[in-house]
């Protein structure tokens, strides 16, 4: 069985952060005979085939160096705001699509296309193959901020054979914005990497792991550290992350006078995320309509509690509102009184242990395969 992938964002070496939980269920999905074949952009001009861990990746090329920007960053939602960019995104969908025909045509029949994101990805699927649909986020986003979006989503969502999506409220969007049904059985979270996750010894600080984006607030843990540190909390807060808004963060640190009690340092490889959290006391996640919220998932797997917020999307599926978490308003206040009752809490660290059990067996890479092989049988036999 050949099944070609469309994706804006897919690793572009070992340890990429961008795209980097697409990967393990790749590796997994050949490991048991698919072939899997990535159509993804170039990088700034860095494009052509080339192969991760025996995954086949073909970076298409759509522009000048200058204008392949639009991937990997996190940011292709503001990124095409202008004429000029418009432009460039149909050129990248029509590489991606092309990319993907080359793939399809090569197969000799039997193959199938899996879309991850219906922006790019489900736009640029070719129509002489059946479709598998995965959204992921930031695409969902899309539909709930410009409801526009809807009219150009649509035909994709309504001609694809499995919609899936990677968290319970991003399926009420889509069912809301689009009209189509994401079943249970197509709810799923994508994999994380089978590598060593120590249970946390509770003696470190309190945890941020995320791309410093607005959707994250990372500005609201910021504001909570400053309460928590006028109770008493004498615990770092410390942020594993980049993005646009690390200079704002780091100057709205300075400006409550947080100094140490909050350090920045910046991104991480997947693979070295096990390291961060093997101390942590504590995972913050205050994100607003989080896709899913991985980090939360690999929080829980290590022992580590986790605060989010009621607006956490995604987050919703993975934190328990008691025991192993906290699930809280959206403000400083309400994060600081969560994250104070954690760390006071003797028992969360062995609830966090059990759920992160659950999760880690869910989120195993052979796990997701099979779930995948079932959404792409039922697309051949459509």
């Amino acid at each position: 069985m050949r099944v070609v992938w469309i994706t804006h964002n897919y690793p572009r070496h070992p340890g990429d952060v961008a795209g980097a939980f697409l990967h393990p269920l790749a590796v997994a999905l050949r490991g048991q005979g698919v072939d899997i074949r990535v159509i993804a952009p170039s990088d700034g001009g860095r494009g052509g085939h080339d192969e991760l861990d025996g995954v086949p990746v073909n970076r298409v090329r759509y522009g000048t160096a200058a204008e392949e920007r639009l991937a990997y960053q996190g940011t292709m939602a503001e990124a095409v705001r202008s004429p000029r960019a418009l432009f460039t995104f149909g050129r990248l969908r029509a590489a991606l699509r092309a990319g993907a025909q080359d793939e399809l045509d090569d197969a000799g029949g039997g193959a199938l296309v899996h879309a991850h994101w219906w922006v790019p990805g489900g736009l640029a699927a070719p129509k002489s193959a059946p479709l598998v649909l995965t959204c992921h986020g930031t695409d969902v986003r899309l539909l709930d901020r410009f409801p526009l979006a809807a009219i150009f989503a649509r035909p994709t969502f309504r001609r694809a054979a499995v919609v899936t999506t990677v968290s319970q409220s991003l399926a009420a969007v889509i069912q809301r914005r689009v009209g189509v049904v994401v079943g249970e059985n197509e709810v799923q979270p994508m994999p994380v990497a089978e590598i060593d996750r120590p249970s946390s010894d509770g003696s470190g600080g309190v945890v941020i792991v995320g791309r410093l984006t607005r959707q994250k607030r990372v500005e609201l843990a910021l504001d909570a550290m400053k309460i928590a540190v006028g109770r008493g909390l004498t615990r770092h807060l410390i942020i594993v992350g980049d993005g646009p808004m690390r200079p704002a963060l780091e100057q709205r640190a300075a400006h409550l006078e947080l100094g140490d009690a909050v350090r920045f340092v910046g991104e991480v490889a997947p693979a070295a995320v096990p390291a961060v959290f093997m101390t942590a006391a504590c995972c913050l996640m205050p994100a607003r309509n989080e896709g899913f919220g991985l980090a939360a998932a690999e929080a829980l797997m290590q022992g580590v509690p986790v605060v989010a917020c009621e607006d956490g999307g995604g987050l919703r599926d993975i934190v328990p509102g008691a025991g192993a978490g906290r699930i809280v308003a959206p403000t400083a206040d309400a994060i600081a009184a969560a994250m104070l009752d954690v760390l006071e809490d003797p028992a969360a660290r062995r609830a966090a242990r059990s759920e992160g059990d659950r999760w880690r067996r869910r989120l195993s890479p052979e796990y997701v395969a099979e779930r995948c092989l079932t959404w792409y049988r039922r697309a051949l036999n459509a």
